[in-house]
């Protein structure tokens, strides 16, 4: 089944265009840089621009020649950059039409609008010199000429590339920030890391690199020019004192006019061409006189002053004497010698290596100056990640007065702002836990009334019973008839009466134990030793009035020994209890006659207390932000605090662990993991 092609956005489409069209522009740029820069560093010959000369001596002129390779160098751009940014179409088609984008693709968009760039730069600069190259073994025929230009391409490909980086770099920068508008989530090391130093030298190193080899290509071509032209001097001299006549002018007369100049170097040797081009002589056996020379002489002789090229690279000149015959026809009489010079280029190239060493060096110390400032302030910055560094005693020292100077005042004022910050979010804590911890009060408070008037009413009624036996036993002292056993009857029956007393007082302590305990600030924590039978205990008796309330039985089920030690709080261990009960209860949503399993048991080194019930359950999106953010399933009746504050407790008095199980409509399992 064909796959059915995604349909861009009018923004997508406004992007792509924008795109699209730096990528023109610059390739626009880059040929018009060449074809001004080309002739300066070649040295092409005067007025050989002309596109009429151009069209005798070449398939295609300048201009075409540059036209194809931008239509070809914009044909691949837009390819490779179709092929690179398919990923990123597809997220900011999704994104604009607010379709769901996964923290994956987010993931995979980040690092491809990272990597892009340079993966971009080093396909320009292949794509530049590849295509550069190819035509210029078309446009030129010396290696010289190819050597030069191969010199000038790369140098210029490597800048225009680092200008389409950076721009390439400034389009995408946009597309991250609209993923940070969907997630705030984010990783460190995201595509390819290139520090601050060596970035500054990719960059910087090109611009110097391009500017040093073309002023020096530029600089060559012109010192051998003016070599060519005082040669041609040397040469019209010697021609213009011969003084030739129509009368010798002959194949044989004018080669031993010819032979009698000296030679100003070996490799020089003179030619003569027969009118219409009939013939043409040439010294030395190796040598020639090519079309173009010709071609040239028919269109500029009259402009060159009698120099004639033999290419477009000005290696090879000539100087071009014309004289007349008797017959009144036209011959061209010169010498031709190259203009090469060797020993001048390997000096240009050992000034470019020279200086673009030092500059390097010289960048690369700077660089590294910079990367050092960013290093310190980057490493005192994450210093705010700890609290217990977060004081405004901690600055950075201002050292300079530029950027670096800006960027450490700034984080001095969010270093003092985030210790303000600290300082008040301890201060809302503490006053949440004490609110949430008074709340817990108000309802035990509830229920100590009725867990007390039990045993005073039955504390009174026993002090009663034991009063009326004290009446009666004073009354019996003097009764002959009360025996010795009757007083032990009645001593008997005051000591069961004490013996309820001081159960009820027992009973009594231990309930003032327990609130006085739960009464305690939140922050005065107090680790003891302890065991789970007085923790069960204390949990018993600070919910039995809540439970009974509700009509909801507690159904302790004790898996480990009475006396299994635990050290801690305890008290924070009791409300953390009694706030899950609590949630249990509310679960049942009024229901009566329900049950709360409370289940401890032991696994490994550790004591899991459970806290089950079977009522509605928990929501998925409660579920999902559970002990991370304060959540409520109670609405306006809750803050969400408490099994925040839970979590916070066991995890900070116990080193233990909360987790919890749950399914709607059929209840919900917390586990308090606590270690022994």
């Amino acid at each position: 089944m064909k796959k059915q092609k995604i349909k861009d956005t009018k923004e997508v489409k406004e992007f792509k265009f924008k795109f699209i069209l730096m990528i023109f522009l610059l390739d626009i740029v880059a040929v018009i840089l060449i074809y001004f820069i080309m002739p300066l560093v070649q040295n092409f010959p005067p007025f050989s621009e002309d596109f009429a000369f151009q069209r005798e001596v070449q398939t295609l002129t300048h201009v075409q020649q540059y036209a194809v390779a931008f239509i070809l160098g914009f044909s691949i751009h837009c390819i490779s950059f179709r092929v690179l940014m398919r990923n990123i179409y597809k997220y900011l088609n999704k994104y604009f039409k607010k379709e769901n984008i996964t923290y994956e693709e987010i993931k995979q968009v980040r690092k491809d609008c990272i990597n892009i760039p340079y993966k971009v730069f080093f396909v320009q600069i292949a794509l530049f010199i590849g295509v550069g190259i190819f035509f210029n073994f078309i446009m030129l025929a010396s290696s010289f000429a190819i050597i030069k230009f191969t010199l000038m391409i790369i140098s210029l490909a490597a800048i225009i590339s680092i200008i389409l980086l950076i721009g390439t770099q400034r389009f995408l920068y946009a597309v991250i920030l609209t993923t940070y508008k969907i997630c705030q989530k984010y990783e460190k090391h995201t595509g390819y890391r290139i520090i601050n130093s060596k970035n500054l030298l990719f960059q910087m190193v090109p611009f110097i690199c391009v500017i040093l080899i073309i002023i020096s290509l530029i600089g060559y071509s012109k010192a051998v020019q003016q070599e060519g032209f005082a040669t041609a001097n040397y040469y019209r001299a010697y021609i213009n004192a011969k003084e030739i006549q129509p009368s010798e002018v002959n194949m044989e007369s004018l080669k031993e006019i010819l032979e009698s100049i000296p030679l100003e170097d070996k490799s020089h040797y003179y030619f003569i061409i027969t009118p219409n081009d009939e013939e043409i002589y040439v010294s030395n056996p190796d040598g020639y006189i090519s079309d173009f020379v010709l071609k040239y002489r028919d269109y500029f002789y009259e402009k060159s002053n009698g120099v004639l090229y033999e290419d477009f690279g000005i290696d090879e000149q000539l100087y071009t004497y014309d004289i007349k015959d008797t017959n009144g026809d036209t011959w061209y009489i010169g010498f031709k010698y190259p203009v090469i010079d060797f020993n001048l280029l390997g000096y240009f190239m050992e000034i470019i290596i020279i200086v673009l060493i030092a500059f390097t060096i010289l960048l690369y110390i700077w660089a590294h100056n910079i990367s050092n400032n960013l290093i310190r302030i980057s490493n005192s910055l994450k210093d705010i990640l700890d609290t217990e560094n977060a004081d405004k005693n901690r600055i950075l020292p201002l050292v300079s007065n530029d950027e670096f100077s800006d960027l450490s005042y700034y984080y001095n004022k969010i270093q003092e702002l985030t210790t303000k910050n600290i300082e008040q979010i301890h201060k809302n804590q503490d006053m949440l836990m004490e609110n949430e911890r008074l709340a817990s009060l108000g309802q035990l408070i509830g229920g100590i009334a009725h867990n007390l008037k039990t045993p005073i009413m039955s504390i009174s009624g026993a002090t009663e019973a034991i009063n009326d036996l004290i009446k009666e036993y004073d009354i019996s002292i003097d009764d002959p008839e009360v025996t010795s056993k009757d007083h032990h009857d009645i001593a008997k029956d005051m000591t069961e009466w004490t013996e309820k007393i001081k159960e009820y007082t027992k009973y009594m302590s231990d309930v003032i134990t327990a609130v006085k305990g739960q009464a305690v600030v939140m922050s005065e924590s107090d680790n003891i030793n302890f065991d789970v039978e007085e923790l069960v205990k204390r949990v018993n008796i600070l919910m039995k009035h809540e439970l009974k309330s509700a009509i909801i039985y507690l159904n302790i089920s004790m898996k480990v020994p009475e006396n299994t030690v635990l050290h801690g709080d305890i008290n924070s261990l009791v409300q953390v209890i009694n706030n899950m009960i609590s949630n249990s209860i509310q679960a049942y949503n009024g229901k009566k006659e329900q049950k709360i399993d409370l289940i401890l048991e032991k696994d490994n080194n550790h004591l899991i207390i459970s806290i089950k019930d079977y009522g509605c359950g928990l929501p998925k999106k409660v579920k999902e932000k559970l002990f991370t953010e304060m959540i409520t399933t109670k609405g306006k009746n809750g803050t969400g605090l408490g099994l925040y504050m839970s979590y916070s407790t066991i995890k900070a008095h116990f080193g233990g662990d909360i987790t919890f199980e749950s399914e709607e409509g059929k209840g919900t399992t917390f586990h308090i993991i606590l270690p022994l």
